[in-house]
C-alpha cells in the first residue's frame, strides 16, 4: 500500500482511537455489560494465577439488580461478582500485565480493549480491499461502520473478551480469504488462528466448522484435488486447532466433569434466576415475544447502553431503520445487476456463512436464556457492515457522476453521533 493510499485509513483509525478512548474514559465505572465480572477474572489472575473456576455464589442477581438501580453509586467491594470465571483465559491473560502495571486501573484495561478493536477496524478495511480492490472508498466506508457503530464502540471501550474474540474472527476471515485467493496462507495457519480463538471465547467456535467447509469447497469443486490432498489439508488445519482448543477443554473437563468442555453447564447451574425465554413466552405469548425480541435485538445491536438500560432516542432508531431499508433494497438491486466474476465468487462465501452463523448462534443462545443483546452477533459485524455499504453504494451509483467517496459520508456521520450519545445520553443516564 502506498503512502497516499494509507493516509485515509490511518486518519480513520486515529479517529476511532480518539472516540474509543473518550468512551473508555467518560463511561461511568462498571456501566458496561458484565464489566465487574470480566474485571474480577483479570484480578484473580493477577493475584492467584491461572485460572479461576466458576462456583456457586459467583452470581447474585439481587446484588446486581441493586447495583444497577443505584448506578453503582455505592458499589463498594465487587470482588464477589465472578460469573465469567468459566471463560477461556487468553483475553484476561493479555490484560493481566496492564492490570499489574496500573494497579488495577479500570480505564487502562478499557483502553487495552480499544487497542484490540483497532485491529478489527483494520481487518474490515483489508477484507473489503481484498474483495473489491478497485473500490477503496467502500473499504473505508466498511471500516468506518465497524469503527463507529455506537454499540460496538461502547463494547470495545469496556473490559470484555469480545474485543479479542472478534479480532480473531476478523483475522481468521482475512487469512481464509488470502488462502482461497492462492496466497501463502496454509491450512495450519488457519488452524492456529482458530485454536487461539478457542482459547479466547466460545463464540468463535463456528470458525472450526467454517474453515474446513471452505477448504472442502475449494478442494472438491474449485481445484478438484485428489481426496488424499484434501484430507491432508483438513488434518493440517485440525491439529493446531484441536491442540490449542483441547488444552482448555481438558482443563474444563478436569474441573467441571465430562462432557462440560466449555464450563457452560456449570455456568448454567450458577446463574440461577437469570431470565429464561420460555418463561417470557409463557407470560406474554409467542407473537408478542417475537415482536419484543425483534425490536430489542435491533435496538441493542445499534446502541442500548449500560446494562441494556439506556436506549438511544427514538429518532435515531428510525433513521437507522431507514438506513437498513435503503441498504437492503440496494443490495437486492445490486445482486440482480451485478455478480462477482466466477473466479471470485468463492471469496464471498465465507462472509455469507459468517453472517448466517452469527445469527444462528444468537438464536440458539436465546432458545434457553433471554439474552436479546444484538452485540452477540458482532462476530458477523464485518460482513454485515460490508453488505450495508454495498447496498447504500448501489443507490449512490444510480445517480450519474456522484463520486464513490460519497458512500463514505453517512458512515462518517456516526462519529458526531457517537459523541452526542456519549455526552448527552450515556453519561447523564449512567453517572452515579
Amino acid at each position: 500500500m502506498t503512502r497516499q493510499a494509507a493516509l485515509p485509513i490511518s486518519l480513520l483509525l486515529i479517529a476511532y482511537l480518539v472516540v474509543g478512548a473518550l468512551f473508555a474514559v467518560r463511561t461511568p465505572l462498571w456501566q458496561a455489560p458484565d464489566e465487574p465480572a470480566h474485571y474480577n477474572y483479570i484480578r484473580q489472575l493477577a493475584q492467584d494465577g491461572c485460572c479461576p473456576t466458576i462456583q456457586l455464589g459467583d452470581w447474585d442477581s439481587a446484588l446486581l439488580d441493586s447495583l444497577k438501580a443505584e448506578r453503582f453509586a455505592a458499589a463498594g467491594d465487587l470482588s464477589s461478582i465472578q460469573y465469567e470465571d468459566h471463560q477461556p483465559p487468553l483475553y484476561y491473560l493479555l490484560q493481566t500485565p496492564l492490570f499489574l502495571l496500573t494497579q488495577g486501573s479500570v480505564i487502562a484495561l478499557r483502553l487495552g480493549s480499544v487497542i484490540l478493536g483497532a485491529g478489527i477496524v483494520l481487518a474490515a478495511y483489508a477484507i473489503t480491499r481484498l474483495l473489491l480492490p478497485q473500490q477503496p472508498a467502500l473499504a473505508l466506508a466498511t471500516a468506518a461502520l465497524v469503527a463507529f457503530l455506537p454499540q460496538h464502540v461502547a463494547i470495545l471501550a469496556s473490559i470484555n473478551n469480545d474485543a479479542l474474540g472478534n479480532l480473531l474472527v476478523a483475522l481468521t476471515l482475512l487469512a481464509l480469504l488470502h488462502h482461497l485467493q492462492g496466497a501463502a496462507v496454509r491450512p495450519w495457519h488457519l488452524g492456529l488462528l482458530v485454536g487461539i480463538g478457542l482459547l479466547t471465547k466460545v463464540s468463535t467456535i463456528f470458525l472450526a466448522g467454517l474453515v474446513p467447509l471452505m477448504l472442502i469447497i475449494q478442494g472438491m469443486w474449485v481445484q478438484r484435488v485428489a481426496f488424499t490432498v484434501l484430507v491432508r489439508r483438513l488434518i493440517a488445519f485440525a491439529l493446531p486447532a484441536l491442540l490449542l482448543g483441547g488444552l482448555w477443554w481438558l482443563r474444563s473437563i478436569s474441573v467441571y466433569g465430562f462432557p462440560d468442555l466449555f464450563g457452560l453447564r456449570q455456568h448454567d447451574l450458577v446463574v440461577t434466576g437469570q431470565p429464561r425465554t420460555a418463561e417470557l413466552i409463557d407470560q406474554i405469548g409467542f407473537v408478542p415475544y417475537l415482536g419484543r425480541a425483534l425490536q430489542t435485538t435491533f435496538n441493542s445491536f445499534w446502541g442500548q447502553f449500560g446494562w441494556m438500560g439506556v436506549p438511544m432516542p427514538a429518532w435515531i432508531y428510525t433513521l437507522l431503520l431507514i438506513l437498513c431499508a435503503l441498504a437492503l433494497t440496494g443490495l437486492l438491486w445490486r445482486s440482480l445487476s451485478h455478480r462477482p466474476a466466477p473466479d471470485r465468487r468463492l471469496l464471498w462465501l465465507p462472509l455469507l456463512f459468517t453472517l448466517l452463523l452469527a445469527v444462528l448462534q444468537y438464536l440458539y443462545y436465546n432458545l434457553v436464556f433471554l439474552q436479546l443483546q444484538g452485540r452477540y452477533m458482532f462476530t458477523g459485524l464485518i460482513p454485515f457492515a460490508l453488505f450495508i455499504v454495498l447496498g447504500v453504494d448501489r443507490w449512490r451509483a444510480a445517480i450519474p457522476r456522484l463520486p464513490a467517496l460519497l458512500t463514505l459520508l453517512p458512515f462518517l456521520l456516526f462519529i458526531p453521533l457517537d459523541l452526542y450519545l456519549l455526552w448527552r445520553v450515556i453519561v447523564p443516564a449512567l453517572a452515579p
